[in-house]
């Protein structure tokens, strides 16, 4: 069975790569490089909750996610992710962003209850995690992401 986790984090930096960066870090990967997939969740998979990420494997690897993010100037930022799977692991996510945390929840429900109609599968549990960052300084970004296993190797 594999482990996906669920991570967060936010921040606020001179730019808005460095602001992006910099909430990385608050989630514990910023020292990977991070390609996006869709929202399936393959079975046999567990979707836990962890905030930080532990150590995933060595600096400059792959780490496959699935990312709800917001970066925005002179303002608040949020972002989300809610899932749904069936007993044996198989289920979805949804993800959004925006300013407003509520607004983003809104969002990630309805569009995660959408792509529950779509599928005849019997889902068992869901998931929801919304993260706000208040404005800062220069620009904001709030990240949620779901980080699927282990870093793997680049080259």
């Amino acid at each position: 069975m594999g482990t996906i986790r669920v991570v967060w984090g936010t921040a606020s930096a001179p730019t808005a790569m460095s602001s992006y960066d910099a909430a990385l870090a608050d989630a514990g990967i910023e020292n990977y490089n991070l390609v996006s997939v869709s929202s399936v969740i393959p079975s046999d998979a567990h979707v836990e909750r962890v905030g930080t990420a532990p150590d995933l494997g060595p600096v400059g690897e792959r780490l496959t996610v699935v990312e709800g993010r917001s970066t925005v100037e002179d303002g608040p930022a949020a972002a989300g992710l809610a899932w749904a799977t069936t007993e044996d692991g198989t289920g979805l996510f949804y993800e959004s962003s925006g300013r407003a945390g509520e607004s983003v929840r809104e969002e990630v429900r309805a569009g995660l209850r959408a792509g529950m109609d779509l599928r005849d599968w019997a889902f068992v549990d869901e998931g929801c995690e919304v993260v706000t960052a208040d404005s800062g300084d220069g620009f904001t970004t709030a990240v949620v992401l779901a980080v699927y296993g282990r870093s793997s190797p680049l080259l």
